[in-house]
């Protein structure tokens, strides 16, 4: 699979400097964490579960997580359960392209007997997601992974959630912090990624976030947001990727935009129409927000709709300008350090400072790609939707 691959060659050629490149399943982690991208949730309780997964892929969804946690009820879960299984056993028979699949469990004993039960479809499964871990609940949860994995044969990673009330409560964070990155750390192989449960931390205060407010905006939750990537997500080689949070507002109806801006060439300039567009579909604080997650240091997204997958990736792919500063400070000759002027002639590139984050870019332009010199967030969002 690769990101944008729902779209002609052709589309892509016209589109990127440097296209996305394929992965799988067995890619590198590190390769793997960035590809998460618009990670999609939906309950483990649908009927025809294998059905969506296959639609999705057709708008460029590459990540999923099949929940049995907070999104069904407490009596649901045996009956989800099996319903996993069947949908797995289907998917498997269909022998098609799938997205990386995750299942959100409840408790580690489900990790073990899950990944018996679902026999030899668990070739298509990449792993788990572990919901309010700590270390005391995270130990058992990894080590349940453990035993799977070597059971199955299976590689499986593990996704654990940060949202635990420890976490937010500041006299007990930063031992919650200490004892997460102890725990991740012995098991660094098998995560893959950090996720934040931004919504759960908004519930310890009784506080929602409006449409018009980004989760930067509520001050609690971006205090706990720059502690989590103060501790976690460091770019020494001790860190993770750490995921931004969910974007829980949506439209009902499943096409977001005007009929005619989807029927519409995607390579015409109007850029106001879809400004418009996006704010009348209540996504304009997602943007604002995709922004600020990477600002601040996270990579790719929880998302609960389908509309919100395009604009993640499409705001993923790398300016032209980013990746020739990238290049510039990577060179072989710049390794003594130094100070240079951008290709672009509009900035100061220095090269130990960053280099970090040119590294971290480049994995980015592999993974989701280059853009053209003149194509820009509207055109690759107009473009996904034609395709």
């Amino acid at each position: 699979m690769r990101h944008f691959g729902h779209l002609s060659p052709a589309v892509r050629e016209s589109l990127f400097h440097q296209e996305p490149c394929e992965f799988t399943a067995a890619s590198p982690g590190r390769l793997l964490a960035t590809a998460l991208g618009a990670t999609l949730y939906s309950p483990a309780t649908r009927p025809k579960l294998a059905d969506d997964v296959l639609k999705q892929i057709g708008r460029g969804v590459v990540s999923m997580v099949l929940c049995l946690e907070d999104s069904i009820d407490d009596a649901e879960v045996a009956e989800a359960e099996e319903n996993l299984i069947r949908q797995f056993a289907d998917l498997d028979a269909r022998d098609a392209e799938l997205p990386l699949l995750f299942i959100r469990v409840r408790e580690p004993g489900q990790i073990p007997d899950l990944v018996d039960r679902l026999g030899r479809s668990v070739r298509r499964l990449t792993g788990f997601v572990l919901p309010k871990f700590t270390e005391e609940r995270g130990v058992a949860f990894l080590e349940a992974l453990s035993s799977a994995e070597a059971a199955s044969g299976q590689r499986l990673f593990a996704m654990p959630v940060l949202e635990s009330p420890s976490l937010l409560h500041l006299e007990t964070r930063a031992e919650t912090l200490a004892g997460i990155a102890r725990t991740v750390d012995k098991y660094r192989e098998r995560v893959l990624a950090l996720r934040l449960g931004v919504t759960d931390f908004c519930s310890a205060y009784g506080l929602r976030r409006s449409p018009d407010m980004t989760a930067y905006d509520v001050q609690i939750v971006a205090a706990v947001i720059a502690d989590v990537v103060n501790v976690l997500g460091r770019a020494d080689g001790t860190g993770f990727t750490v995921t931004g949070p969910v974007w829980e507002y949506f439209r009902l109806q499943e096409r977001m935009f005007k009929p005619q801006l989807r029927r519409s060439p995607f390579m015409e300039g109007r850029a106001e129409e879809l400004r418009t567009a996006l704010i009348e579909h209540d996504l304009d604080g997602l943007l604002r927000e995709i922004e600020l997650d990477r600002a601040n240091g996270l990579q790719g997204k929880t998302c609960i709709h389908p509309s919100h997958v395009l604009p993640v990736h499409a705001l993923s792919v790398v300016s032209h300008e980013e990746f020739s500063d990238a290049q510039d400070i990577v060179r072989p000759e710049r390794g003594g350090g130094g100070v240079m002027r951008s290709a672009y002639t509009n900035k100061m590139n220095e090269v130990k400072p960053h280099r970090a984050w040119a590294e971290r870019t480049l994995l980015r332009a592999e993974v989701f790609g280059v853009a053209k010199e003149d194509v820009g967030f509207v055109e690759l969002l107009t473009a996904g939707l034609s395709g």
